[in-house]
């Protein structure tokens, strides 16, 4: 993979229309100018590159997507190959400064835009770690599982592939020990505080694009759904509640809190005097021994990394079902665990109505930020020029343009 900084890019990648109506698809490699990449220094790294260099951003982008991928090959077993090597060798991440409120992969391409904060400032995406791990989530999806018929693939198939990248993200910030230790030293490990692992693309000090820890359930969708996005939430929520509930088993393997203590939290969970209740307990567990809270953290995170990485090997993207999840779930905790998660695993699924009641119809149109419209699904039938890999001309690069202008802004996605 490489990085551009594309000087004077109208357009981000994928699928378009010109005025004629005729639909072209824009792809890699860019082939117009480009800020001055970030180079290495004589050992091969990036680390001398300052904050405030102009080329931090690229660097930044580029570790970013190696990160993750580093962290879920360590799961896997084995490297991901990108799903689109069959046309392009390398996957260009590309800085994309006038795509507002978005960041979206496609075929060949990482494009990531940026944020405007309530005060009217600038915050690029490419320094927005989650943002970033949370596209590579969807690569991995689409290397390991593979691409479905867009016209054909299922509501929950989306739904699952939003809630799979917010999870790859989650697990991949665990990897970094700045991460580990403010989420402990602010939460004393009680994971139900909102905190900077479950708020998922944090964009200021109170806000966020999603929340792990949501009290969503499939009951909420069974007269319909408007956006995968918040289909994607109760299975997501369901898998944050399972690590939540491995960590707390780790605790009292450890003698670090009593089971009495984690059988009241977990009948305190939905109660509004959940935190007045159970926080002072994590309060004096943690101070006693923060080591041991650390260490029961990780081992909670590479146990869901290793059963989420072996359930996701396992799916199909035709038909899938957050049912067909559940089931293949429970199958690879017998399979790997001896079963040792099964009654977390039931009582969490069964608590978001996963596998009891089935996604209702979509009741509006495609949002413009809905993977049903984005490129990301699109894969070329034939790489010849005739089927629109080609570079757009002037005329139609400006009426491309035009239209996408008056599309208005999207969503991040």
């Amino acid at each position: 993979m490489y990085v551009v900084d594309p000087i004077g890019k109208p357009l981000a990648y994928g699928l378009v229309k010109n005025l004629r109506g005729d639909q072209l698809y824009l792809l890699p490699p860019w082939p117009g100018d480009i800020f001055p990449p970030a180079l290495p220094d004589h050992e091969g790294h990036f680390d001398h590159i300052a904050p405030e260099d102009p080329e931090f951003e690229a660097a930044h982008l580029f570790g970013s997507v190696r990160y993750t991928l580093d962290v879920w090959e360590k799961y896997f077993g084995h490297p991901i190959a990108w799903h689109f090597r069959r046309d392009l060798d390398r996957l260009e991440l590309v800085i994309q400064r006038n795509l507002l409120e978005n960041a979206f992969m496609g075929y060949g391409f990482l494009e990531v835009g940026i944020h405007e904060s309530e005060d009217g400032g600038i915050e690029p995406f490419s320094l927005n770690f989650d943002v970033i791990a949370h596209e590579v989530g969807h690569c991995i999806i689409y290397s390991v599982i593979g691409v479905p018929d867009p016209g054909t693939a299922s509501a929950e198939y989306y739904g699952f592939h939003e809630s799979a990248a917010d999870l790859t993200a989650l697990i991949a910030a665990l990897h970094f020990d700045s991460v580990i230790d403010e989420l402990l030293e602010a939460s004393h490990g009680n994971l139900y505080t909102r905190n900077l692992v479950n708020r998922i693309a944090e964009l200021s000090a109170n806000s966020q694009i999603r929340l792990a820890a949501n009290p969503l359930s499939l009951l909420d969708f069974v007269r319909g759904w408007r956006d995968e996005h918040a289909l994607a939430q109760p299975l997501t929520g369901a898998m944050f509640d399972i690590f939540v509930d491995m960590f707390h088993e780790e605790l009292v393997a450890g003698g670090l809190i009593t089971q009495s203590q984690e059988d009241l939290s977990d009948r305190m969970e939905d109660r509004p005097d959940y935190f007045r209740v159970v926080q002072p307990i994590f309060d004096e567990a943690y101070a006693a021994e923060p080591d041991g809270f650390r260490e029961a953290l990780v081992a909670a995170r590479d146990e869901l990394g290793m059963l989420l990485a072996e359930t996701w090997r396992r799916l199909s993207p035709d038909d899938l079902s957050y049912a067909g999840v559940g089931s293949t779930l429970r199958a690879v905790d017998r399979m790997v665990t001896g079963g040792r998660y099964r009654r977390i695993i039931a009582v969490n699924l069964d608590r978001r109505a996963i596998g009891q009641v089935r996604v209702g119809p979509r009741l509006a149109a495609p949002a413009k930020d809905s993977h049903f419209q984005m490129p990301r699904v699109f894969v070329p039938r034939s790489t010849k020029p005739c089927c629109g890999w080609r570079r757009l001309s002037y005329r139609e690069r400006y009426e491309a343009r035009q239209m996408r202008n008056a599309n208005g802004k999207g969503m991040a996605s």
